[in-house]
């Protein structure tokens, strides 16, 4: 341990990585460098600076990365219309390479020999935050507390807070049961009641989104503004990536959208249950599938499909810097050229619901599409030879059994 003279450590100012920090300067004598990111979570993060400096660290790291999240790693991804195993919409997944990109950057920045993160032995995270360092800086040293020492316990944790005077905050009311994470895309819950796939969430455990049930009683419309694939603006008002989906986030938890509760297949080898509340990531979703049915070539986009499940597993397995996924990322990408216009929605009660489309490269003709006369644009007789074209395989296979029978 006496050659780690200085760590960058992932640092959200809560309990777990307080007790990490402190630690980390007794069991590695070494000097320790907080960063924390405000990427949406709807906390205050400037409290971070002073618990660290509480425990003697000189050198702290606060960034507003709102907006680098929204526009570099959720809207790539969701011109992917990415969702892993068909359910989660990857909000945690998708925040661990921005982390880690800036954990190595920072640790270039200041000279540190290592890089810590409070991710447990059991979850992706430490899987998603190790493998995004290492594809950037293939020489990083990493120390995961919780793969190391021997608080594996709340009784242990609090017991080592107390004894270094560690502040533990006592908040008035019911502290919450359950294991939380939030960023701009979503927020999810795990443990508690919910560790067992057969209890439905308490009520009260959902922050963001009020229940469908208690949603208005009347509709939310949006008109959502598409430039090649990205969402540019909501009800003809230009915004930013990050203000789009703190907008999006508002609407839609008001007309309870985004929950989802989901046993999903983590990467370590163990399934687990977790509940996830995205309003704008499932808005966008929708939107995005929407209009690409207008201006995405019938192939095209039937590739994407079939090319999406491989890229949200790269996303949640943590492979977001690997060749891999940038080589579909430029695929995708290209695909998105012409994905540009106007898709109206109506929310209502946890319902997103495509109402209209609009586009200046519809590929949308309706001279072709029309139940009415028109006027020669479909030659019907055509269909024939097409049919049989396609059966010829059928009906000689068919043959060949009815010979045997």
């Amino acid at each position: 341990m006496s050659d780690i003279k200085k760590v960058v450590l992932a640092y959200s100012g809560g309990l777990d990585t307080s007790i990490i920090a402190k630690w980390l300067q007794d069991e590695y004598q070494c000097e320790v460098v907080t960063f924390t990111a405000d990427i949406g979570q709807g906390e205050e993060v400037e409290p971070a600076r002073a618990k660290a400096q509480a425990m003697g660290i000189k050198e702290i790291y606060i960034e507003d990365l709102r907006e680098e999240f929204a526009r570099d790693f959720v809207y790539p991804m969701m011109r992917a219309n990415a969702m892993y195993e068909g359910e989660y919409r990857l909000g945690t997944s998708i925040a661990r390479p921005l982390i880690s990109k800036r954990l190595v950057e920072i640790a270039k920045e200041v000279g540190a020999d290592a890089i810590s993160h409070g991710a447990t032995g059991k979850g992706n995270d430490q899987v998603r935050f190790e493998l995004n360092a290492y594809a950037l800086m293939p020489d990083v040293k990493v120390i995961a507390p919780w793969r190391e020492w021997d608080l594996l316990s709340r009784e242990k944790l609090m017991a080592y807070a107390e004894k270094h005077n560690i502040a533990i905050e006592k908040k008035k009311g019911k502290k919450s049961p359950y294991s939380m994470d939030a960023n701009l895309l979503h927020i999810s819950y795990e443990g508690g009641i919910i560790e067992d796939p057969a209890n439905e969430p308490e009520a009260e455990m959902w922050l963001w989104t009020v229940s469908p049930e208690n949603a208005p009683n009347e509709p939310t419309y949006l008109e959502i503004g598409f430039e090649k694939g990205d969402i540019v603006s909501i009800n003809g008002e230009a915004m930013s990536p990050a203000t789009v989906m703190e907008t999006l986030n508002k609407v839609g938890g008001a007309n309870g959208i985004g929950r989802d509760d989901i046993v999903e297949n983590r990467f370590v080898g163990m399934k687990a249950r977790g509940c996830y509340e995205t309003p704008a990531g499932t808005i966008m979703l929708k939107a995005h599938r929407a209009i690409e049915s207008l201006t995405l070539d019938r192939n095209a986009a039937h590739l994407k499909d079939e090319l999406m499940p491989k890229y949200a597993e790269m996303i949640y397995n943590g492979f977001w810097f690997s060749p891999e996924r940038e080589m579909l990322q430029a695929l995708i990408d290209q695909s998105q050229a012409y994905v540009s216009g106007e898709v109206r929605l109506k929310l209502y009660k946890g319902n997103v619901i495509v109402v209209g489309r609009t586009s200046e490269n519809s590929l949308f003709d309706e001279d072709i599409a029309t139940f009415e006369e028109d006027g020669g644009a479909y030659n019907h007789k055509d269909a024939e030879g097409f049919i049989k074209l396609n059966a010829l395989r059928l009906r000689t296979a068919a043959k060949k059994r009815l010979k045997k029978v």
